[in-house]
């Protein structure tokens, strides 16, 4: 380690030792390698940040420990028409602030969620209108039958409209441009927990929601969230007791601390996908040697690219055999997944460099990869393999790796010509990743709002709309069956793995390991330990 790392190491650790001498047996103190990038739940669609605001707002529809639906604050929902959803609202409910919790603040927060600005336009890309019928019941009205609406909106966080209005914080902070407000750095949910302090990037403090109108099944009345980005400061902060829970554990530090005395490693499939995209929309790339034209719209460059990436290599060396490699865009539970679908195509050097010179270029070209290096487990290594992998077919990658608090904002403006990406499907469904990565991007109703590269395949797009109507499953999944295999055709995208799960726990704490990767602080507590 450089003595520059030395003192880094040094400067966190003794500010987690001071924050430790202010917490009580009942403070939790979790580090992550990145932190949540703002408190507004709709600003970014990504697991980490509604993991953590998901602590301090609510949906209407949420999810137990098993991922099946649970109602927050709608006690009850049903079809009453294949197109009209009614929600029955929880009553004496209140935010935060003491607001009371009501129907115009469902209607506020799905239009918030639809406006400009918003990231998570995908879960009410296809709501005709929210009604209120009562102060404690609304309609939900899709443009077709939908019946998995619940599902989609389980991540759609209810906001107190007077306190958005009061804070000027009626849009959402919104990432691309780099605009903030209020709900940027303050919180004001009806959830379990309220935010205490919040410093961007040094560490954010929940305390227990005393008027909280459910049960907190855990202990914990503090929780402390810190992010660390270096994997060996987060290790050595969890071994020394000045840290409670860490994600993720770097794969080799796994055997070591599962043999500490103080902590050990919880492991899990995830339900995340990890691949990659390239702009196959312009007529010429924007960060590449090739003047002229794009070669990633021609699937002879994609399928050498495919060919030439040693997915059996990272899962060995990189992930040391925690990733699952895929040929699919979801993994296996999600609905819609199939072995029989999940294959890729050979690794094959001699292969990949024969269409590429088929294609147009035979020495190769360059291009430049953009990667996160605090996102995803091992992340900007992943993503240096597949650079060593692709130099072996003549293509030189220049690595763009850096924090997601840049590289986000970057990508999701489709400044990119090849990108890393991870996803998980919030309704545990494969409509999700078909409309979400894989349907024709469209800004006006949020459909492919994370088809980064703009992959467009009509028949997909079609097939994708019948997915989201039909009621029926063994048509639904042969649809889904179909408009994957039309994908793998394309060679939309290069999917890579799922990564395995690996949470570093202190031996103190219990908690709850979901294949969300979501961490939710109610059921977290601190083992009381006899005197």
């Amino acid at each position: 380690m450089s003595f520059k790392s030395k003192v880094l190491t040094a400067a966190v650790l003794a500010a987690l030792g001071a924050t430790s001498l202010l917490a009580n047996a009942q403070t939790i103190r979790i580090a992550n390698q990145g932190d949540a990038l703002s408190l507004d739940p709709h600003s970014l669609n990504e697991s980490l940040q509604l993991s953590t605001d998901a602590n301090a707002y609510e949906p209407l529809v949420g999810r137990n420990k098993d991922l099946s639906l649970a109602p927050l604050l709608a006690t009850s929902w049903k079809q009453s028409t294949p197109t009209v959803w009614t929600f029955e609202l929880r009553k004496n409910v209140k935010f935060h602030d003491g607001t009371p919790f009501t129907a115009d603040d469902v209607i506020f927060s799905f239009a918030r969620a639809s406006g400009e600005g918003s990231d998570v336009k995908t879960n009410t890309a296809d709501i005709k209108e929210v009604r209120k019928v009562n102060d404690f019941a609304i309609e939900i009205e899709t443009k077709g039958p939908f019946p998995i609406l619940p599902d989609v909106i389980s991540q759609l966080m209810i906001m107190s409209k007077k306190w958005c209005e009061e804070n000027k914080a009626t849009m959402p902070v919104d990432r691309r441009k780099g605009i903030e407000n209020t709900a940027s750095f303050k919180a004001n949910g009806t959830g379990p927990f309220r935010v205490r302090e919040r410093q961007p990037n040094v560490r954010t403090v929940f305390t227990r929601n005393p008027t909280y109108w459910g049960k907190i099944e855990g202990n914990a009345q503090e929780v402390i969230f810190t992010p660390i980005s270096n994997p060996a400061t987060r290790v050595a902060a969890l071994l020394s007791g000045e840290i409670d829970v860490m994600e993720p554990v770097p794969v080799q530090d796994i055997e070591r601390i599962n043999k500490s005395a103080n902590a050990r490693v919880i492991s899990g499939p995830e339900l995340r996908t990890i691949f990659l995209g390239m702009d196959q929309k312009r007529d010429e790339l924007l960060y590449s040697s090739v003047k002229g034209k794009n070669p990633f719209k021609d699937k002879r460059v994609r399928q050498a690219f495919y060919q030439a990436i040693d997915i059996v290599g990272i899962q060995k060396t990189v992930m040391r055999g925690a990733s699952r490699p895929t040929g699919l865009m979801v993994g296996p539970g999600i609905n819609g997944w199939t072995d029989a679908q999940d294959k890729r195509p050979a690794y094959d050097v001699e292969a990949a460099k024969k269409l590429l010179a088929e294609a147009g270029y035979p020495n190769g070209f360059e291009v430049t990869m953009n990667c996160p290096n605090d996102r995803y487990v091992n992340d900007s290594q992943i993503c240096q393999s597949v650079a060593a992998n692709l130099a072996k077919i003549g293509v030189k990658i220049n690595l763009a790796a850096e924090t997601k608090g840049t590289y986000f904002p970057k990508i999701l403006r489709r400044d990119t010509s090849f990108y890393m990406l991870g996803w998980t499907p919030t309704t545990y469904d494969s409509h999700n990743a078909l409309s979400a990565l894989m349907a024709c991007p469209d800004d006006k109703t949020g459909t492919g709002q994370f088809n980064l590269g703009a992959y467009c395949n009509l028949k997909l797009d079609d097939l994708t709309k019948k997915i989201q109507s039909e009621t029926d499953k063994p048509k639904r999944d042969a649809m889904i069956k179909e408009a994957f295999a039309i994908h793998i055709d394309d060679i939309g995208h290069l999917p890579l793995h799922q990564q395995t799960l690996a949470w570093g726990v202190s031996k103190k704490v219990e908690l709850t390991q979901m294949a969300d990767n979501y961490m939710p602080f109610k059921w977290m507590s601190v083992k009381q330990v006899a005197p």
